[in-house]
């Protein structure tokens, strides 16, 4: 399916402002494809429909993750937080054809994991740094995404655990486990 296509598709999960949201973060997945030189259709396509589920109600989610054995940890299952990515993936695959390495740049946008590929890095950044993004300290982020991708992504996982200490909620292992393992395997 073409990219016009899917954003049909996408317009009929979303509301306006999160589609918009959508759109961004592949254009700005885009740019970052042709900077590391990753397939530009494929990861616009994965970074496009990333949210596709996101509004569905978590109660729903969950049905969905039972009913279709999709893998998830505790902390995920009663969070419900990430739900959303594990299911648009697997819609995605069942639906329009993705192939495994868009379903898992999708099923892992929103915590990322261990030994990422560069595409997982795209559509995971992309989703964090897109123009709709207006939280402090953004612009440096799109900036270093360009330079140090793999820096960009330890950022913002710190910000998002800072931020979710501050207010006191449940941090999820895999972030941390993402960050650890970028932080160990950097090539300096």
């Amino acid at each position: 399916m073409e990219i016009e296509e899917l954003k049909k598709e996408l317009k009929k999960y979303l509301k306006e402002e999160r589609y918009e949201h959508s759109v961004c973060v592949m254009e700005m997945s885009e740019k970052l494809a042709e900077k590391y030189n990753v397939s530009k259709t494929k990861v616009m396509k994965a970074a496009l429909m990333h949210d596709m589920a996101k509004e569905m109600p978590i109660e729903k989610l969950k049905k969905y993750i039972l009913d279709n054995k999709i893998k998830v940890s505790e902390t995920e299952m009663l969070l419900g937080i990430t739900l959303h990515g594990k299911v648009a993936a697997d819609i995605c695959r069942k639906k329009y054809g993705f192939d495994y390495i868009m379903c898992k740049a999708i099923s892992n946008h929103t915590t990322g994991k261990p030994d990422m590929t560069m595409f997982e890095k795209i559509v995971f950044i992309s989703d964090k740094i897109d123009e709709t993004r207006k939280y402090d300290g953004v612009q440096e982020l799109r900036e270093l995404a360009f330079k140090d991708i793999d820096s960009a992504i330890v950022k913002n996982i710190e910000y998002t655990t800072k931020n979710n200490l501050e207010k006191g909620r449940i941090i999820l292992e895999q972030s941390i486990k993402t960050r650890n393992y970028i932080l160990i395997n950097r090539k300096n």
